[in-house]
């Protein structure tokens, strides 16, 4: 189809990452808000700060995949974003709470990561010279 645009492989990696983060900023937000309606409180297990400073990196992840899917050379990008959508999918499941609307959200989360793995698996590279 001549009226057809294709998009940048990177492009895609990027956008879908990006939609990942969003979506897991409203997983926590929307969690919070049923904690502290529910119980009138907000428990995190563990130490506060090690368990925030864990989190901290552990959601980086995805934020630096926006930039790096852009930037990173082929071998590097398609390795990075495949061991990266492991460890979120990971992050995604344990920190799994059995509420609807946290469920809703980590599968379309865990579908998306998929998606990405399976994108960065297939990507055969066309345009990028292999340094």
């Amino acid at each position: 189809m001549k009226d057809e645009v294709l998009v940048d492989i990177r492009v895609k990696l990027s956008t879908l990452w990006i939609v990942i983060l969003i979506n897991m900023i409203f997983a926590d937000i929307f969690s919070i808000l049923v904690e502290l309606v529910n119980k009138n409180t907000l428990e995190i297990p563990g130490e506060v700060t090690l368990v925030m400073a864990i989190a901290a990196i552990i959601t980086n992840i995805p934020i630096m995949m926006i930039y790096f899917s852009r930037v990173l050379k082929y071998k590097v990008n398609r390795l990075a974003n495949i061991v990266a959508a492991i460890f979120t999918i990971i992050y995604v499941i344990g920190g799994a709470s059995l509420t609807p609307h946290y469920i809703m959200i980590a599968t379309i989360e865990v579908i998306l990561l998929l998606l990405i793995i399976f994108n960065a698996w297939k990507w055969k590279t066309t345009t990028d010279k292999e340094i």
